[in-house]
C-alpha cells in the first residue's frame, strides 16, 4: 500500500471526519476497512503503535513463533542466488540476524532485490514465519529499509536523531505491514487540520497533559521515548474522559424520561409472598431490596445492577421487584439467555410463589421452539395482562410480542445481551419500564465504571445459610497422568452415595464448539484455534468413554447440549432434577442458573479451554444443598503457563470478587472489553480496566464535574463532538452489553 501513490496529488487538508477515500484514494481505504474496519482520518489516527524499536535495538529472532505475522528490525549479513532444482528460475536468500538469531528471507524469481538487500543494509522486515528444514524463514517478506546516514558525517546532530528515534511498530496484517500503515498516518498527520481538544484546558494544565494534536503526532512519530510516553498518557486520559462522559450522558438521559412508579400495596401479592418464604433473607438481599424498592417508587425508570455471587439469591430478590410491579398491576418480563435458562427461571419462579400465588400470577414461559398453540397461549397471556410475569428468551423481544402494561424489565446474565436487545424489550412498554440487570459474575470496581457507568450496581456478597461449601483441585494430567482413572472413579464413588453430578466438556463433539457460546469465555483458548493441537474433550467422546466404564454399568448418564432441540433440553434437566439422571455430561449450557441440590460432584474436563468466571460460575451448580461439594478441574497445561494459573487461581478461593480481581490481572490486554464479553471488538485503544483504575476514576469526577455545570456540553464542543463520534460508532452500545 502506498497511500495509492500519496493518493496522486500529494498531500491534501483533513480533519478527523474526512473519509479515508478521499484522504487516501479508494484502493487504500478499502484494504484499511477491509483489515481494521477504519473509514475515517480519526480512525486510523487512533491505531496506535503497540511497541517501538530502535535502530540500534534489533528485534529478538531466537523465539520467533511459527504462522505469526512478525515485524522485525534486522541486519543484512550475506545474500545468495541460486537455480531452482525443479522449475525454471531462481531462489534469493537473504540471511538476516539481530544479533542473536538468523532468519532467511527468501525470494522466488526476484534478483533484483540482491541490489538493495545488501550485507550491511538495515530495515525492517514482515511477512509470516514459517519453516524449511528446520530454519525459520520469511517467504516473500514485506520490506523497508533504513535511509543510509553513511554520507553524513556520524557526529552529525540529525545522525544522532535519526539513530535515536523511536520507530513506531503497529498491529498489522498479512496485507498491511506496519511501515505501510505508518506511511499512511504519515501522510494524514502531514496534511491534518488544527484537531480541536476534547479535555477542557483548565482540566489538561491541571494534570500536566499534552494538547490533543501535539499527543496525536508523537505517538505515531516520536523523536524520543519520553514523546511517546507522554502521548499515551494524554491519550489514555482522554480515552477515559469521552466514554466517562458518554456513560454519564446516557444515564442521565436514561433519567429523564418519565415512568410509572411501582408501589407494593399493604396485604398485597409482596406481603403475601415475604409472610410465606420458608428462610430468612441476608443481610445483603434485604438491602439491595430496599434500594430496588426506593427506585422503583420514583416516577423515573430504575436502572439498576445487580451482581451477585454464585448462589447467593438475586433470583429471589428479582422476584420481589416483580411482585411489587405486579402490586401496582404491572407486568414483568424476564429475559434469559439459553432456553434451559428460561424454563430453569419459570420452575424456581412458579416453585417460589406456591400455587396459590402462581394462579393469580399466572408465571408464563416464552421461548423460540415452543409449540405453534402453546406460543399463541402465552402471547395472548402476555398482551392481555393475564401473565404477570413473563420469563423468555431473546423471543420475547419479536415483533409479535406485546403487553398490557409492562413496568419491570429483568434482564438475567446481561453480557449475553445487546444493550440494543435489552432497548427493544424496553420499547414494548407503554411507559418506559425499570430495568434491573442481573449478573452472576462479580465485577471489579474499575470494570463496573468503564462498562456498567449508566447503571446503580448493588452487590450481594453474603450467601443464604446452610450451604456445605465446595472443595476444589486441580487435576495436573501432565504431572500425573494417572489420576484420570482416579476422577471417574471418585465420581462413581458420589453417585453411589446417592448423589448427582456434572462433567463439563469445552465441546459436544470433536472440534464441535457449543454453539453461540465460545468457551474461550474471559482469555481462555479457542476450541478450534489450531486443527494440529491435542484434541479437545467433547460431550460425545467423554458419554462413550463413561458408558463403557466398568464403574458406570448400573449409573444413568445422559447428554445436555445447545444442538439438542428445546423439548429435549427440557426433559433432560427435569428428569435431573427428578434424580432420574446420575450425572449429566454437558457443556456450559449448566453454567447459570441450574438449580439441583443433590449435585455434589462438578468435573470440568480440559479446564484450561475456559477462563476463570466461567470455571466459578460452573463450580457454583454444586454443594447447593445441604451436600458438601466438590469440583475437579482437569487440565493438561503446563505447569506455569498461563492457562494454568486460571485453573490453580479458581482452584485457590471460592469467592467471586478476588477471582474477578486475579481474573482481571491474568488477561491479555484487550481481552477485558473484548469481542467475548461484549459482542464486538473493544472500542479501548489506549485504555485497560485491569491497569488504569485510577485515571478511569479521575476521569469519571472530571466528568461528573463538567456536565453539573455543562449538562448539554454546549461550553465543550470539542469533547461533544468526541462523545457524538463514539455513539455514531454505536461503542456505548456494545459497552453496555458488558
Amino acid at each position: 500500500m502506498t497511500a495509492d501513490e500519496t493518493h496522486e496529488t500529494g498531500v491534501g487538508r483533513f480533519t478527523l471526519d474526512t473519509r479515508l477515500t478521499g484522504a487516501l484514494g479508494g484502493r487504500t481505504a478499502q484494504a484499511l476497512e477491509r483489515a481494521f474496519g477504519y473509514r475515517t482520518v480519526g480512525d486510523l489516527l487512533g491505531h496506535y503503535p503497540r511497541r517501538y524499536a530502535l535502530r540500534g535495538e534489533l528485534t529478538a529472532l531466537a523465539s520467533l513463533p511459527l504462522d505469526e505475522n512478525v515485524t522485525i528490525v534486522a541486519e543484512v549479513l550475506e545474500v545468495r542466488e541460486r537455480s531452482m532444482r525443479s522449475r525454471r528460475g531462481s531462489i534469493l536468500e537473504v540471511k538476516i540476524s539481530d544479533g542473536t538469531g538468523i532468519l532467511v528471507l527468501t525470494f522466488f524469481n526476484q534478483a533484483w532485490r540482491a541490489r538493495e538487500l545488501v550485507p550491511g543494509a538495515r530495515g525492517i522486515f514482515a511477512g509470516k514465519v514459517g519453516d524449511y528444514r528446520g530454519a525459520r524463514q520469511l517467504a516473500h517478506p514485506d520490506y523497508e529499509l533504513f535511509d543510509d546516514a553513511a554520507a553524513v558525517s556520524p557526529t552529525d546532530a540529525s545522525v544522532k536523531r535519526w539513530a535515536e528515534a523511536p520507530i513506531a511498530i503497529y498491529p498489522a496484517t498479512g496485507a498491511l505491514a506496519s511501515w505501510q500503515l505508518a506511511k499512511a498516518i504519515a501522510l494524514l498527520l502531514d496534511g491534518l487540520d488544527p484537531v480541536p481538544d476534547p479535555v477542557p484546558g483548565e482540566i489538561r494544565s491541571g494534570r500536566g497533559l499534552l494538547a490533543h494534536r501535539d499527543a496525536i503526532e508523537r505517538i505515531h512519530r516520536p523523536e524520543a521515548e519520553a514523546d511517546w510516553k507522554a502521548a499515551r498518557r494524554t491519550l489514555r486520559f482522554t480515552e477515559a474522559l469521552v466514554l466517562q462522559t458518554t456513560l454519564l450522558l446516557r444515564r442521565a438521559e436514561l433519567r429523564s424520561h418519565e415512568a410509572t412508579a411501582r408501589h407494593p400495596s399493604a396485604g398485597g401479592l409482596l406481603e403475601r409472598f415475604d409472610a410465606a418464604l420458608p428462610f430468612t433473607l441476608t443481610g445483603d438481599q434485604v438491602e439491595v431490596g430496599t434500594a430496588i424498592a426506593t427506585d422503583l417508587a420514583e416516577p423515573v425508570p430504575m436502572n439498576r445492577l445487580v451482581q451477585g455471587e454464585v448462589g447467593s439469591g438475586k433470583t429471589v430478590v428479582a422476584l420481589r421487584a416483580m411482585l411489587a410491579v405486579a402490586d401496582s398491576g404491572g407486568q414483568a418480563a424476564l429475559l434469559a439467555p439459553t432456553e434451559v435458562l428460561a424454563a430453569q427461571h419459570l420452575r424456581s419462579i412458579a416453585r417460589m410463589l406456591g400455587p396459590d400465588l402462581s394462579a393469580e400470577l399466572v408465571p408464563t414461559l416464552l421461548t423460540g421452539q415452543l409449540p405453534a398453540a402453546e406460543r399463541r397461549k402465552a402471547l395472548l397471556r402476555a398482551a392481555a395482562g393475564q401473565s404477570r410475569i413473563v420469563v423468555g428468551t431473546h423471543a420475547l423481544i419479536g415483533e409479535s410480542v406485546s403487553f398490557a402494561d409492562l413496568g419491570l424489565v429483568v434482564v438475567d446474565e446481561q453480557h449475553r445481551f445487546g444493550v440494543e436487545q435489552r432497548e427493544a424489550l424496553r420499547l414494548k412498554g407503554r411507559r418506559p419500564p425499570h430495568v434491573l440487570v442481573l449478573t452472576a459474575t462479580p465485577i471489579p470496581r474499575t470494570v463496573a465504571m468503564t462498562v456498567f457507568g449508566d447503571l446503580d450496581v448493588s452487590t450481594i456478597r453474603e450467601l443464604p445459610a446452610g450451604r456445605a461449601g465446595i472443595e476444589s483441585h486441580v487435576v495436573p494430567l501432565v504431572e500425573r497422568p494417572a489420576w484420570r482413572t482416579r476422577v471417574w472413579e471418585r465420581l462413581a464413588e458420589e453417585i453411589a452415595e446417592g448423589r448427582q453430578g456434572f462433567v463439563v466438556c469445552p465441546a459436544i463433539e470433536p472440534r464441535v464448539a457449543e454453539e453461540a457460546d465460545p468457551v474461550q469465555g474471559d482469555g481462555a483458548t479457542d476450541v478450534d484455534a489450531d486443527p494440529t493441537s491435542a484434541p479437545v474433550a467433547s460431550v460425545a467422546a467423554i458419554l462413550a468413554e463413561l458408558t463403557a466404564h466398568p464403574r458406570f454399568s448400573g449409573i444413568r448418564v445422559a447428554p445436555l447440549h445447545g444442538r439438542m432441540a428445546s423439548e429435549e433440553k427440557d426433559a433432560t434437566m427435569r428428569a435431573f432434577a427428578a434424580g432420574e439422571i446420575d450425572v449429566l455430561v454437558a457443556t456450559t449450557v449448566i453454567e447459570v442458573g441450574v438449580d439441583v441440590p443433590n449435585a455434589s460432584v462438578m468435573v470440568v474436563t480440559d479446564a484450561d479451554r475456559f477462563g476463570v468466571s466461567q470455571l466459578h460460575q460452573l463450580r457454583g451448580r454444586v454443594g447447593r444443598g445441604g451436600l458438601p461439594g466438590l469440583c475437579l478441574l482437569v487440565t493438561a497445561s503446563e505447569p506455569g503457563s498461563l492457562a494454568r494459573q486460571r485453573v490453580e487461581a479458581v482452584a485457590a478461593t471460592l469467592d467471586g470478587f478476588e477471582l474477578a480481581q486475579v481474573d482481571l490481572e491474568l488477561r491479555q490486554e484487550g481481552d477485558v472489553l473484548g469481542a467475548t464479553q461484549s459482542g464486538g471488538r473493544s472500542s479501548l485503544k489506549l485504555l485497560r480496566v485491569a491497569r488504569d483504575g485510577e485515571i478511569i476514576a479521575d476521569a469519571r469526577e472530571a466528568a461528573a464535574s463538567l456536565l453539573v455545570d455543562d449538562p448539554r456540553l454546549a461550553g465543550h464542543p470539542a469533547l461533544s463532538a468526541e462523545v457524538r463520534r463514539r455513539l455514531d460508532d454505536d461503542a456505548t452500545g456494545f459497552l453496555s452489553k458488558g
